[in-house]
C-alpha cells in the first residue's frame, strides 16, 4: 500500500505534455479509421508523426526507435461473447488474436502480477505493442513452442532513415554483424533484449523470436521504474520508453483501447497483417518500415521553391547537366546460417576423476548459427586452469578443436594431475564478441576397495619393548595395485574403530614422542605400505590397530603386550657312578 500511495504522489508531478498526449491518444481511438479491406492508413497528424516525444525516463527505447505498423484499429466494437453478430468482417478479424500468441500475453501478465503485482500489467497492452510491431508476430507463424518461424527482423538500423545503433551481439540475434536490428514478435534490439530478455516458456533459452519470452520481457520492461500501469501517464512513459514517437503512443493507446473492450481467440497463422507501415525518412527520428527483414529507403530531400530539384555539380566544361552523386556501397550482413550465435554444453557430463586416472568424461560444446542450427567448423580452443596438474592428453593445457557438420566439438581426454582439488575446463569460440563456457572438474584422492595384511604372524611385543616384527599391508582397488592410496593408522578400543585408545601399543612422531595416530602415510608403486615401528609401554593386554584408505576400505590389526614366560630351573642328571641303595630284604 505504501508503495501504491508513493506511485500516487509522484504521478502529481507528472508534465502537462505528457498527460496532454494520453488525452489525444485516447481521442484518437475514436477518429475515423479505414480497415484492412482499404488498404488506407489510420489518421494522424503528419507531423507528430516524424516527431521524438521525451518521456521523462533516461532508458533507450526497447526497439531502437525501429519502425511500426500505423493502422489504426476500426471504430466498431469488437465481436466478443454478448455483443451484436451483425459487425462488419473487419472488426471481427482484427479482434483476433492467434492462440499461442495471446496465450503469451496472458501468461505474462500473470507472471508479472505475481513478482511486480503494483505494476498492474494489462495483458492488453502487450496485445496492443505486439500489433502495432510485428502484426501479432505476422498473424500467429509462429511453430508449436511459440517461436516464429521465419524469425521477425527489422531494417538495419544503419542511421539511413533510422537510428544509427552498431552491432552489440555479434549478429547471434539478428544475423547483422554490422548493425542491430529489432528482432522478434515484441521487436527489441540486441542490447535490450541482452539486459531484458527472458525464458517464459522454460526451454532454457531467452529468445527474442519466441513470444512467450519477448511478451514477459515486454512486460517487464514496461514496468521498470516503478510504473503503475493502471495510471494513465505511466502508462503513456512504458509506451514512449518502448518507442519515442506521439505517433506510435496514439497507435499503440488505439489498439489498447480496442482489446480492452473486447477480443476472440483465433488459430495460428490466421491472423491479418496490419498494411501500412510507417514511412521511414532521413530525420533523427527514426521512421520505420513494417517489422520485416526488408530495408525501406529514405524519402526523397524536399525540393526547392519553385518545384525543381536543386542541381548536382556541373560536369567538367559546364553545359549545365548533372551527374548523381555515387552512393557509398552498403555493407552486407553475414548470412544467418554463417553468424555465429551461440555456444552450448553438448551433454558433458559431471568431471571427476581420480589422481593420477584418466577422466571417463570428454568436454563436448555446441555451436549454433543465428537462426539455432548447428555450425561447422567453427574453432574451439579449449584451456584446463588450476593447480591439481590436470593436462589433456599429449600433455597439453590448451587445445583448438574444430566443430563438425554436427556442430559439436570435442575436447582430448584428460589426464588427472597428482593433485587433488578442483580446476576449471573453459571453451572460447567466436571473434569480436567471443562466446565462453565453463566446466568444473574435481581431482579426488587415490581409492582402495580393500587393505590387508601381507602376511599372518602374531605380532607380539613385552612391555616397555618394540615389536620386532614390522606389519606390512597391501591396498587393491578392484583387485589391482592400488598406489599413492593414502592410510591412516589409529590405535582403538573397538574392532569399528570408533574410540581411539590412549593406552598400550604407540607410534613415534619426529621428536620421539608417542602417537597412536598416523595420518601421513601412502602406498607405494605396488600398492604396498610398511608401517613405522611400534612400541609397547607398561600395560599388558591384547589392543587393536585399524588402517582405513580413501575410498572406505579398512582393516583391524591384533597387536599383544605380554611379558614373556619364565622357563622352571632344570634338576640334575643323576651321577652314573653312584651305588644304588640297597634294597630291604
Amino acid at each position: 500500500m505504501a508503495a501504491h500511495i508513493r506511485r500516487r504522489l509522484r504521478k502529481g508531478a507528472t508534465t502537462t505534455a505528457v498527460a496532454a498526449a494520453a488525452v489525444a491518444a485516447l481521442a484518437a481511438s475514436q477518429a475515423p479509421a479505414a480497415t484492412l479491406a482499404d488498404g488506407s492508413a489510420g489518421s494522424g497528424d503528419p507531423k507528430a508523426a516524424g516527431e521524438d516525444t521525451a518521456s521523462g525516463e533516461t532508458d533507450g527505447a526497447a526497439t531502437g526507435n525501429s519502425p511500426y505498423y500505423t493502422d489504426l484499429p476500426p471504430l466498431v466494437t469488437p465481436d466478443k461473447p454478448g455483443s451484436s453478430s451483425n459487425l462488419p468482417a473487419g472488426g471481427r478479424a482484427e479482434a483476433g488474436i492467434p492462440a499461442s500468441i495471446l496465450a503469451a500475453y496472458k501468461q505474462a501478465e500473470r507472471t508479472v502480477a505475481t513478482t511486480d503485482p503494483s505494476c498492474r500489467l494489462p495483458w492488453q497492452l502487450l496485445a496492443a505493442i505486439g500489433k502495432v510491431e510485428s502484426g501479432q508476430a505476422r498473424g500467429g507463424r509462429v511453430d508449436a513452442n511459440g517461436t516464429a518461424s521465419p524469425r521477425i527482423l527489422g531494417p538495419a538500423l544503419n542511421g539511413q532513415g533510422f537510428a544509427l545503433i552498431k552491432d552489440t551481439d555479434g549478429g547471434a540475434y539478428d544475423g547483422d554483424a554490422v548493425h542491430d536490428r529489432a528482432v522478434g514478435p515484441m521487436q527489441f534490439i540486441p542490447s535490450t533484449w541482452a539486459s531484458w530478455g527472458q525464458d517464459a516458456n522454460g526451454d532454457g533459452r531467452k529468445d527474442p523470436n519466441n513470444i512467450y519470452d519477448a511478451a514477459l520481457a515486454a512486460g517487464r520492461y514496461l514496468c521498470a521504474n516503478d510504473r503503475d500501469l493502471a495510471l494513465a501517464a505511466d502508462l503513456d512513459q512504458a509506451v514512449l520508453s518502448y518507442n519515442r514517437s506521439t505517433e506510435y503512443l496514439r497507435t499503440v493507446r488505439s489498439w489498447f483501447s480496442y482489446y480492452q473492450r473486447g477480443t476472440h481467440e483465433i488459430p495460428d497463422g490466421t491472423g491479418t497483417l496490419p498494411s501500412t507501415p510507417s514511412t521511414p525518412t532521413p530525420s533523427p527520428r527514426p521512421g520505420g518500415g513494417s517489422g520485416s527483414s526488408a530495408t525501406p529507403s529514405p524519402s526523397p530531400s524536399p525540393s526547392k521553391p519553385g518545384g525543381k530539384p536543386s542541381p548536382g555539380p556541373s560536369k567538367p566544361g559546364g553545359g549545365g547537366s548533372t551527374s548523381p552523386t555515387p552512393k557509398p556501397p552498403t555493407p552486407k550482413p553475414t548470412p544467418p546460417s554463417e553468424t555465429f550465435g551461440s555456444l552450448e554444453n553438448a551433454g558433458t557430463g559431471p568431471l571427476r576423476a581420480t589422481a593420477g586416472q584418466e577422466f571417463d568424461e570428454r568436454v563436448s560444446v555446441l555451436a549454433r548459427n543465428a537462426v539455432g542450427a548447428p555450425l561447422a567448423k567453427v574453432p574451439v580452443t579449449f584451456t584446463v586452469t588450476g593447480g591439481t596438474g590436470t593436462l589433456f592428453a599429449g600433455g597439453k593445457k590448451t587445445v583448438t578443436v574444430r566443430t563438425g557438420a554436427d556442430g559439436i566439438a570435442t575436447a582430448p581426454k584428460l589426464q588427472a594431475g597428482e593433485k587433488t582439488g578442483e580446476f576449471t575446463v573453459t571453451a572460447v569460440a567466436g571473434t569480436g564478441r567471443p562466446r565462453t563456457l565453463t566446466y568444473a572438474a574435481t581431482v579426488t584422492a587415490r581409492q582402495a576397495d580393500a587393505i590387508a595384511r601381507t602376511d599372518e604372524k602374531a605380532l607380539v611385543a613385552a612391555p616397555g619393548e618394540k615389536f620386532a616384527d614390522a606389519v606390512t599391508v597391501k591396498a587393491t582397488y578392484k583387485d589391482a595395485a592400488a598406489a599413492g592410496v593414502a592410510v591412516t593408522a589409529t590405535m582403538v578400543k573397538d574392532p569399528l574403530g570408533v574410540i581411539d585408545n590412549d593406552k598400550g601399543p604407540y607410534f613415534k612422531d619426529a621428536d620421539g614422542k608417542p602417537v597412536r595416530t598416523l595420518t601421513t602415510l601412502t602406498t607405494d608403486a605396488d600398492g604396498q605400505l610398511r608401517l613405522p615401528e611400534i612400541f609397547a609401554d607398561d600395560n599388558e593386554g591384547t589392543y587393536l590397530l585399524r588402517l582405513t584408505t580413501e575410498g572406505g576400505a579398512s582393516t583391524v590389526i591384533k597387536l599383544t603386550v605380554e611379558a614373556p614366560e619364565e622357563s622352571a630351573p632344570e634338576e640334575p642328571a643323576p651321577d652314573a657312578t653312584e651305588t644304588p641303595a640297597a634294597t630291604k630284604p
